[in-house]
């Protein structure tokens, strides 16, 4: 289309007087101006403006295609705001965009921070716990927050999580005129007057974070004993091979360890598990670690579900497996997926070494001992040896 009939305007606390002169053209033209009730009154709409019914809901705006429409959005519209969700239903004719700094940029740029060297996050309508994978020593984030009571909670789960020596710069209406900046540490948070729009920048300490190397420690996750030890773990990730984005199939999840480790890697994961109890630790760790929104859990038989999921890059069987698991999976899995089983029976060790003569790939055998008191002194007490195995089909 050579005429767009939706404008996406970004707004900042500046009001008008921020837009440039063709945001302000395409403002003017609009008959009918969608936007929160905030963004309406900084652009002084008028009778022309439509306050969201629910944010960011397109159906109102829909109904007035073939109108001049415009939809207001704070700052950038492309970066934690509406025009992701607009680009997603129209085609690209029908819309322009108008941005303006983001409110990650005005705050990079009352502190002087480089914004490629920090994260940025939308924290709206998301746990506070999806930051656990940021957490990094001396690492700095910038956090949108849906409320100003909100900035309290960040620090209380920054202090939670071993950062309650974290500097955080309270933001409230950065560009306009209201503008208020305000810092503080995490663990001495006392401010009780933080008011909406509001940002926090986070300067962590030396100790922040997770390692980033595969084998996290086996007590950070919920379990009932059945968990992929931390050695076999990074072993068996070593072998997965996680890259951001790819799925993963996770069959007899157990604690769901490796599905958690394979997402803060940056994939998604569907963890299938048949018992209950075993199912509700996967998704508390899932909600601890903040993956909620990457890590599926799917409880039952996970034989007679597989074919009813997306197709996944790699495949994880943590059991052993079936015969008939092993034969599903070969009809249904495409071309360079990567499959890696573990094995601690003999009977399993059978089956896994039948496969690699089959098959081909790596057939590996994990023998783990550990120090342990033996009367005064100290001895080596050995783990059950685990059989891997692991192909690309």
């Amino acid at each position: 289309m050579s005429d767009p009939w939706l404008s996406i305007i970004g707004l900042n606390e500046d009001s008008l007087a921020g837009l440039s002169p063709a945001s302000r053209a395409a403002l003017d033209d609009a008959e009918i101006v969608f936007g929160g009730k905030r963004h309406l009154e900084l652009a002084e709409i008028g009778a022309r403006g439509r306050a969201w019914p629910v944010p960011f809901a397109l159906d109102p705006v829909l109904e007035h295609r073939g109108k001049r429409v415009a939809v207001l959005a704070s700052g950038d519209p492309f970066w934690f705001g509406v025009g992701g969700s607009v680009s997603a239903v129209l085609e690209r004719g029908e819309y322009r965009v108008f941005p303006a700094p983001s409110t990650f940029s005005l705050a990079a740029a009352h502190l002087g921070w480089r914004l490629e060297e920090i994260t940025c996050h939308g924290l709206h309508a998301a746990p506070l716990a999806q930051l656990r994978g940021a957490l990094a020593p001396r690492a700095r984030m910038i956090c949108l927050l849906r409320e100003g009571a909100a900035s309290r909670e960040l620090a209380q789960w920054l202090t939670n999580h071993d950062a309650g020596a974290a500097k955080l710069w309270i933001m409230e209406s950065l560009g306009g005129p209201k503008q208020r900046v305000r810092q503080t540490v995490a663990e001495n948070f006392d401010l009780t007057d933080v008011t909406a729009p509001v940002a926090v920048a986070v300067a962590l300490p030396e100790n922040a974070g997770l390692s980033r190397a595969s084998g996290l420690p086996d007590e950070l996750f919920a379990h009932d004993g059945q968990i992929t030890k931390r050695p076999v773990r990074a072993l068996t990730l070593s072998a997965l091979a996680p890259r951001p984005g790819e799925l993963l199939w996770d069959i007899g999840a157990g604690s769901g360890s490796i599905s958690v480790e394979w997402c803060l890697a940056g994939g998604r994961a569907l963890a299938f598990e048949t018992k209950l109890l075993r199912a509700a630790n996967i998704r508390r760790n899932a909600r601890d670690f903040g993956l909620a929104n990457r890590l599926t859990v799917i409880e039952g038989n996970a034989l007679m579900r597989l074919d009813e999921q997306e197709l996944p890059d790699a495949v994880f069987v943590g059991g052993g497996g079936s015969d008939a698991l092993f034969e599903t999976l070969f009809k249904l899995l495409p071309e360079g997926t990567r499959l890696v089983a573990n094995g601690v029976t003999l009977e399993t060790e059978a089956r896994l070494a039948a496969l690699h003569a089959r098959r081909g790939g790596e057939l590996l055998r994990i023998e783990l001992a550990q120090a342990a008191p033996l009367g005064r002194m100290r001895g080596w007490q050995s783990a059950r040896p685990v059989v891997q195995w692991s192909v690309v089909l």
